[in-house]
């Protein structure tokens, strides 16, 4: 029995250092494409999330079966255990609230009984741990007085509140608003764990607080759209939303255009505006650009054509190609049928992203002296021949040779990039923005309407744009909903993700 125990033991340990092992692997690969900043979303993103999922999981199995290894242990045959390395542990945040709890020591000597004792010092351990949220109701009290001269009656104006005629603050309003649009939880769900911790809040009551709250907070999203369309360059680019119809659902687009100057270390702070259409015609991304003029980085929908004409209304939009979509089909190929054409080009095309991601955040000029000396003889002289020489060896019909066909049909915009230090490779920047939407899918399945997507896009403009400029979007839009009631039109400016202060910090100062 005794070594039937102990055989069980070392298999247990076994078995935990392997999968330590798959572990540390896992960690290696998440660090290497959290470090790639450039590729599709469905190629390294989708990849990520996976690995990210079964790295936690087999970090709690390993946490699991170290437990009861050390369990099976106690009391019984001491075995020397197997070290788990670890990784050196964060200090507790500094901010978080202390509480102490000193457990107390015998009254005597345990060894020889006497009561003499004096403390020699103490040994602290810091675990960290959660107190469930409390609800509370906040009583606004206008006291009325009345005059003992002239008997007229003195009272406080009434507080402004976030939405009218609602009995919800703005803390609340925004922890609903960043849940459904931010972590993508649907006011169904919303509402089960609320009446859960003891709140009645169904659905309808909801859904009220989440169409006033966009009503309220339209202000910021048209003075985020204005700052975008400010830009001289601009991401664009679009995805699928199922919206409910009478007995099914119809498919609409949710677009993004997004200014992000960081790439070539511009001034001005980023944003992305969203924009909701129940289908996928030209003529919704000509509305959304009506008023802009300037550089835009995109793929190749033909719903774009019309915005590059060179006598377009308020001025020509000049078209750059996105490499991400070119280089993605040659990788799909060489994923799928190996084809050996596809992946030299992806190679190729490999080393000018790298040239792009040792440039990133310089200076436009730097950005510009560095493509001329390196990525131009890499892309004009070396990738533009080795793509018409394989071209030319192969069938009109073949895949590889669509692929090819779809960049050098495109050259000149897919080459833009090498004479504007502003311009990026890809086009990234609008994926990125996307992906939220990608992700919420999968939890709140459709829109309820056409009204609701478009309420979708403005609060998904809000989000994405307090995520850019490194602001908490819930503590943001709390803070905004409290203050936009009192707030004059001509400062608007001033509740800006990239100019906000919270309140508390705008007093004092």
């Amino acid at each position: 029995m005794l070594r039937a125990k102990r055989t069980a033991r070392l298999a247990a340990e076994a078995d935990a250092q392997a999968q330590i092992l798959l572990i540390e692997k896992l960690k290696l690969t998440i660090r290497k494409l959290r470090h790639e900043q450039f590729g599709q979303s469905s190629e390294r993103g989708a990849l990520l999330d996976q690995l990210e999922l079964q790295l936690a999981d087999l970090e709690a199995n390993a946490a699991q079966a170290e437990t009861a290894v050390q369990m099976a242990a106690a009391g019984k045959i001491t075995v020397p255990s197997f070290e788990r390395r670890k990784p050196a542990r964060r200090p507790l945040p500094e901010h978080l609230l202390r509480e102490r709890i000193v457990y107390p020591v015998p009254a005597t000597c345990p060894c020889c009984g006497d009561n003499r004792l004096r403390k020699l010092g103490e040994d602290m351990t810091e675990t960290l741990e959660l107190v469930p949220r409390q609800w509370k109701v906040i009583q606004h009290v206008r006291e009325k007085f009345v005059c003992r001269a002239c008997e007229a009656i003195t009272q406080p104006p009434a507080p402004s509140h976030p939405i009218a005629r609602g009995r919800t603050g703005p803390k609340l309003l925004a922890h609903i608003l960043f849940a459904k649009y931010g972590l993508h939880l649907p006011l169904n769900r919303q509402s089960d764990v609320y009446q859960r911790e003891g709140i009645d809040l169904d659905v309808s009551t909801l859904a009220d607080w989440v169409g006033a709250s966009a009503a309220a907070l339209m202000p910021l999203v048209d003075a985020i759209r204005s700052h975008v369309f400010a830009a001289e360059h601009v991401h664009a680019d679009d995805t699928t939303v199922p919206v409910l119809a009478k007995g099914k659902t119809r498919t609409g687009r949710l677009w993004t255009n997004v200014r992000d100057d960081r790439p070539f270390a511009g001034p001005d702070p980023p944003a992305a505006v969203f924009f909701y259409s129940p289908d996928r015609s030209g003529e919704h991304p000509e509305q959304h650009l009506a008023g802009y003029a300037g550089l835009m980085q995109a793929d190749a929908y033909a719903g774009f054509s019309r915005l590059y004409e060179p006598n377009r209304k308020g001025g020509q939009i000049v078209e750059a190609a996105c490499w991400a979509h070119g280089r993605r089909k040659f990788f799909d190929l060489a994923r799928l049928s190996k084809a050996p054409i596809a992946a030299e080009a992806v190679k190729r095309i490999d080393i000018l992203f790298a040239i792009e991601r040792e440039i990133n955040g310089l200076a436009p000029q730097e950005r510009l002296r560095v493509r001329q000396e390196r990525s131009r003889r890499l892309l004009i002289v070396e990738l533009q021949a080795w793509l018409r020489e394989q071209r030319a060896k192969l069938s009109r019909s073949n895949d590889t040779a669509k692929a090819i066909n779809y960049c050098l049909s495109r050259w000149d915009a897919f080459t833009r990039f090498l004479d504007d230090g502003r311009l990026c490779m890809s086009n990234n920047a609008a994926e990125r923005e996307l992906r939220t939407v990608a992700v919420g899918r999968r939890n709140w399945t459709f829109a309820g309407s056409d009204e609701g997507g478009r309420r979708a896009a403005a609060i998904y403009t809000l989000i994405a744009t307090a995520k850019l400029n490194d602001i908490d979007p819930q503590a943001w839009l709390a803070d905004v909903l409290a203050r936009l009631p009192d707030q004059p039109a001509k400062r608007i400016h001033e509740l800006l993700p990239w100019n906000w202060r919270p309140q508390s910090v705008a007093h004092a100062a």
